[in-house]
């Protein structure tokens, strides 16, 4: 068995070891905190991107949105694969073919029963470090929509819970534009 030092560990160094893995098709791999998950993707939960992604198309051309592409974001070996993120004008992938995080405008996570905690916690901590201007929570088990704004000092300063069927209002900058949720499937 090999030991591995984890202070020592980077993302690159375990995006590489998961590469090598026998990781099913239909799973999506992140690594939050240090630790690996593999979630399988669901039709409704992708039903749930789709819808979002076809709404984000009215303000973000598809050179500024990423689904399933992994972006690190601040913390401890965070590397980040949102169900879907947009991009602030004018930003590109970096050398790496990355995008940076603070050019990130808009993350949309739909919950996986056994990845949930991940969304409602360490990653939105995350992206409130980086100062992700919105972080839209998708829960089909509640039927519920959470949308956090205003990132500051690590934190959200603002959250509301809107409940599927009602229009989530994100008309002021940066999004700009209105997303609707009478059609996100509940589980």
């Amino acid at each position: 068995m090999a030991v591995v030092d984890t202070d020592e560990l980077t993302l690159d160094t375990l995006f590489e070891l998961v590469e090598r893995m026998p990781v099913p098709a239909g799973y999506k791999v992140e690594i939050v905190e240090g630790a690996v998950y593999m979630s399988p993707q669901r039709q409704k939960h992708w039903l749930v991107i789709a819808d979002l992604y076809d709404q984000l198309r009215a303000r973000y051309p598809r050179t500024r949105t990423a689904s399933y592409v992994r972006i690190d974001f601040p913390g401890h070996l965070n590397g980040f694969a949102s169900d879907i993120a947009t991009m602030a004008e004018g930003a590109e992938p970096g050398a790496d073919d990355r995008w940076r995080p603070q050019d990130v405008e808009f993350v949309g996570e739909v919950i996986s029963k056994g990845t949930a905690a991940n969304d409602y916690g360490p990653k939105k901590a995350a992206y409130a470090a980086a100062g992700v201007p919105v972080y839209l929570i998708v829960d089909p088990y509640t039927g519920k929509c959470h949308v956090h704004t205003l990132p500051k000092d690590g934190e959200y300063h603002v959250g509301t819970t809107l409940d599927f069927g009602v229009d989530i209002d994100l008309t002021d900058p940066p999004v700009g534009l209105k997303l609707t949720t009478g059609e996100f499937p509940r589980d």
